[in-house]
């Protein structure tokens, strides 16, 4: 750690000339954050490298906080006075007298959650062409259907130093790389097409030759299942979510009502739902920043909170919201660690890390036969969700069709909906097959931010759900 002093003369002096500039004319608390990060992509099509990049982003956001209003400044040049100014600009949120700063700074240790080599901070183009050029190869040689493949990898280092008002200094370094492939495949005339990626906060030893060759084998097969794949019956009918990437219905239509700021301004149906039952006694959910290399993991989170573990619900019953420090004071709760932003030209909001649920007691098949009729959803994508009320659609790009309890012919062009907080009262059976999604490319958006999440899900039922398809029929619960 150091790197902001030995780069660019960042110290504790300095950021307490700038909280005290962002304290002037008063305010609860201020903090400054400080981001340097350098991105870099490799796109591979049929074969050629046709596209190889970078970003650097560099720059410091201030903020003041007044209740629950903030005051934002931020800028690109880490000089002295431009960053005073930047720290004016925050200040005018408030015209009080001014408060004071901590005068000392005590350097937050916390655990590391995704150690890396050194190498990783500068990954060599030599050392990606071999992994990104076997997966083209693997691809078109695991079928003659495969005409088109699309292969690429992405990785970056984002450094970040923050100060706070009340005497925490934060340092952390955070990778972020995932290696994808697509593929498109014809046959009879009709083409077909999917994707895949694996990732995370990963070591770049991660990324061999075998694991390129087990992307392609599952993108390959994703791609070709759907010739075979048929639209199910629409209506309402009893649904199983597969493990892992099916987390991000649980992200999507449930953690986002979970989130303090929505429930702070009465928008989430869970406002009033602290201390009730959500959901049947054999469900629990989590949000965690602390799961070794994936995605929405942090060390610190960027209001300077050590990364943590969050149980939301705790046996069928609502016990903690998503904090951050505005939320957490509104409450009277500590933070959760979960104050997150895209860069330092945002302020933090509560966010998610990886939200999953705790498996279960059953076997998946277990599941999957007490489903009797309806599907069985591996993956979805194009999803849309009313935070507030929790409606949501998800497009199905792949899954199965369940007849008699069994797994049968693939299924395409549906689309399922519903209602949030109802599809998680509705789940009645949950297996003992938690999955964590292995992807890297998963972000999360909301107030113009984005930032890296994950997601995972043990297989379950939920008895009832709209299916859109062609033809009406319903299933057994």
């Amino acid at each position: 750690m150091g790197y902001f002093e030995n780069e660019f003369g960042i110290n504790d002096n300095l950021c307490q000339m700038l909280l005290e500039k962002a304290l002037s004319k008063g305010g609860d608390f201020a903090d400054v954050y400080f981001e340097h990060t350098i991105e870099n992509w490799l796109m591979l099509e049929d074969g050629k490298v046709n596209r190889s990049y970078g970003n650097i982003l560099l720059g410091v956001g201030i903020r003041t906080v007044k209740g629950d209003q903030v005051g934002y400044g931020f800028i690109q040049e880490l000089t002295k006075e431009s960053m005073l100014s930047a720290a004016a600009t925050a200040a005018s949120l408030v015209n009080e007298n001014s408060r004071p700063v901590a005068s000392s700074y005590k350097s937050l240790k916390t655990p590391n959650y995704y150690p890396f080599n050194d190498s990783t901070i500068d990954i060599p183009l030599q050392s990606k062409l071999p992994v990104v050029k076997a997966i083209n190869e693997k691809c078109f040689s695991l079928s003659n259907l495969i005409i088109k493949v699309n292969a690429g990898f992405h990785d970056s280092i984002k450094r970040i130093l923050i100060y706070t008002s009340d005497g925490v200094k934060a340092e952390d370094i955070l990778p972020r790389n995932f290696l994808f492939a697509s593929t498109v495949a014809k046959k009879d005339g009709r083409t077909e097409q999917s994707w895949y990626n694996f990732g995370g906060r990963r070591d770049f030893s991660y990324y061999s030759v075998g694991m390129a060759e087990k992307l392609s084998e599952i993108v390959v097969a994703r791609t070709v299942n759907l010739f075979d794949a048929i639209q199910p019956p629409a209506g309402e009918m009893p649904v199983v979510l597969g493990p892992g990437v099916t987390g991000i219905l649980l992200h999507e239509a449930i953690g986002h009502g979970m989130e303090a700021d929505f429930n702070r301004k009465k928008i989430s149906t869970y406002s009033n739902m602290l201390g009730k039952k959500v959901a049947q006694p054999f469900v629990t959910i989590i949000d965690d920043g602390t799961n070794p290399q994936q995605l929405g993991s942090i060390n610190v989170d960027d209001e300077g909170i050590p990364g943590k573990k969050t149980v939301m619900v705790e046996n069928g019953i609502l016990t903690s919201y998503l904090h951050d420090k505005i939320s957490a004071k509104h409450y009277g709760v500590e933070p959760t660690g979960n104050g997150r932003r895209q860069s330092y030209e945002h302020y933090p909001q509560p966010r998610m890390r990886n939200t999953y649920m705790l498996g279960g007691k059953e076997a998946p098949e277990d599941v999957i036969k007490a489903a009797k009729n309806g599907i069985y959803i591996e993956d979805v994508s194009n999803g849309q969700v009313k935070i507030g009320e929790g409606d949501f659609a998800f497009y199905v790009s792949q899954g199965r069709m369940i007849e008699d309890g069994k797994l049968t012919a693939p299924i395409k062009d549906v689309n399922i909906m519903g209602n949030g907080p109802k599809m998680l009262e509705n789940i009645t059976m949950v297996a003992n097959d938690l999955q964590l999604h292995e992807g890297g490319a998963g972000a999360c958006g909301k107030g113009g931010q984005s930032v890296p999440v994950s997601f995972g899900l043990p297989t379950c039922l939920v008895k009832s759900m709209t299916v859109g398809g062609t033809r009406q029929k319903g299933g057994a619960s």
